[in-house]
């Protein structure tokens, strides 16, 4: 979401850091361009004035032109006030790395109230959040839509609590939305739920009625929290919507849905500033596992290109199944590495979110995006390597010696591919499996030498285009 604000800022902060010392004059300019960049970028006009007065009151100060790393002065300051705009810092909560947790600390059943414009994404959230609820915390959650209005809205949100095998309070057609949430508290009281999640309708734009409604359900609720599930990608308009509910109707937290889309990245920073309450929950995905605790630390070390290893990290141990890492790890150590293997490393990384999403959290990686896009080296690719693989027999992928002409003939029309692109994939894998066998003859000391770093150029060889990256 934030990649052309960070690709600006990376541009401005690289300007900065080539100068030996800065003037007042040459900070001045570098926040011109900052204030544009984030104008740009969809930011509230309110917002922008009051962050770049913040960094220029910090930055032209004689702590920083008299430093001996002046650039990278005025990069901590823009980091530090990114982060209390994002909602971090003083007011980081009880979490110490930032996050603002749910607040359910009231006598169960807890209600959860979540609000919004119509395709939002709030059915879809109140699944993320119970499953979130259910597998992190061991709570038992009950699902209720209030959307009386929208074809199939209830038989979705029971559609979706089969899935995430969450229960869901039965259909009863007719019910109005206050009787709906009395007998959701009620069932949740009397079966015994910890949290009782009110869906409730949206509208294509905020009306008088709508208003009326959610204070009407607020009242009988009693919610411990209001969420309000916002669209990223609406960009400046999910700002108005945020400030018109928690004026009428008094939010406790947002939820961002959309992350994972190209939108400016205005919403996210302008929500917390405007309406005074914290970005709670994040959407990153369609999937009903998408949703990740917002880091206000973490987005504004993406945003200034510094990567955000310990999500990368967190998410590895999510996502990668250990028995299969063990079985890597032992066919490592004896030196083989086969295409099954190989297939099972970019089935890895799709559940990891995909290439782009990994790159996107390493450091120093923005100046590569372009080169990675020009050289065709995205998500589509690991799919099509895949499907290649996949489209050998099981014999063929422990011994791809054996594949000759013929062979490469039925791989290539069985996955929709061409010769050329099989040729590619065995010379990838060879080179993969020529470093495999060097790092066993180092033993693991050496091993732990010839690991990649973070560069660019320390890409597995699978991942990199013929020819490697232009520098």
């Amino acid at each position: 979401m934030f990649e052309g604000l960070s690709g600006r800022f990376g541009d401005i902060f690289d300007r900065l850091r080539r100068r030996g010392a800065l003037s007042e004059s040459d900070v001045s300019a570098a926040l011109r361009e900052v204030r544009i960049a984030l104008l740009e970028a969809d930011v509230a006009l309110p917002v922008v004035k009051d962050f770049i007065a913040r960094v220029r009151e910090r930055a032209v100060g004689q702590e920083v032109l008299r430093s001996v790393t002046p650039g990278q002065q005025v990069i901590k300051i823009v980091h530090d006030n990114l982060v209390e705009m994002l909602g971090g810092g003083g007011e980081a909560g009880p979490q110490p790395d930032g996050t603002l947790p749910l607040n359910l600390a009231s006598v169960p059943p807890v209600p959860l109230l979540l609000v919004g414009l119509q395709g939002s994404g709030k059915t879809t959230t109140a699944a993320k959040i119970a499953r979130k609820l259910k597998d992190k915390q061991n709570k038992k959650v009950l699902m209720a839509s209030l959307d009386v209005r929208r074809p199939a809205a209830q038989e979705q949100l029971r559609v979706l609590g089969t899935q995430v095998e969450v229960d869901t309070l039965p259909i009863v057609p007719g019910q109005q939305p206050l009787d709906i949430t009395r007998r959701a508290l009620e069932s949740g009281r009397l079966r015994g739920f910890d949290v009782v999640i009110l869906d409730t309708a949206g509208r294509l734009a905020i009306d008088q009625e709508l208003m009326a409604e959610v204070k009407a359900v607020r009242d009988r609720a009693e919610p411990a929290e209001t969420l309000l599930v916002a669209d990223a990608m609406t960009g400046q308009d999910a700002v108005n919507v945020a400030d018109t509910f928690h004026r009428e109707i008094g939010i406790t937290g947002i939820v961002l849905t959309r992350v994972d889309g190209d939108s400016r990245g205005g919403a996210a920073l302008s929500m917390r500033a405007v309406t005074g309450q914290p970005i709670k929950l994040i959407g990153v995905g369609e999937k009903v596992d998408a949703l990740e605790a917002f880091h206000p630390e973490r987005i504004a070390g993406r945003i200034l290109g510094m990567g955000d290893v310990v999500s990368l990290v967190e998410r590895a141990a999510e996502t990668i199944e250990k028995d299969e890492a063990e079985k890597l790890a032992a066919k490592l150590q004896k030196g083989t590495f086969d295409l099954e293997d190989m297939a099972s490393q970019f089935r890895q990384m799709r559940r990891m979110g995909g290439l782009s999403g990994l790159m996107g959290m390493l450091p120093g990686i923005g100046k590569m995006k372009q080169q990675m896009k020009d050289a065709n080296v995205d998500d589509g690719m690991l799919k099509r390597q895949e499907a290649i693989i996949l489209s050998m027999t099981p014999k063929e992928r422990r011994n791809p010696k054996i594949i000759h002409a013929s062979r490469k003939k039925r791989i290539a029309a069985g996955s929709g591919t061409t010769v050329q692109d099989v040729n590619k994939l065995l010379k990838q894998h060879q080179q993969m499996n020529d470093v495999m066998k060097r790092m066993k003859k180092m033993g693991k000391k050496g091993m732990m030498r010839g690991l990649p770093g973070m560069g660019p150029g320390d890409l597995p060889p699978g991942l990199l285009p013929p020819g490697g990256f232009k520098p």
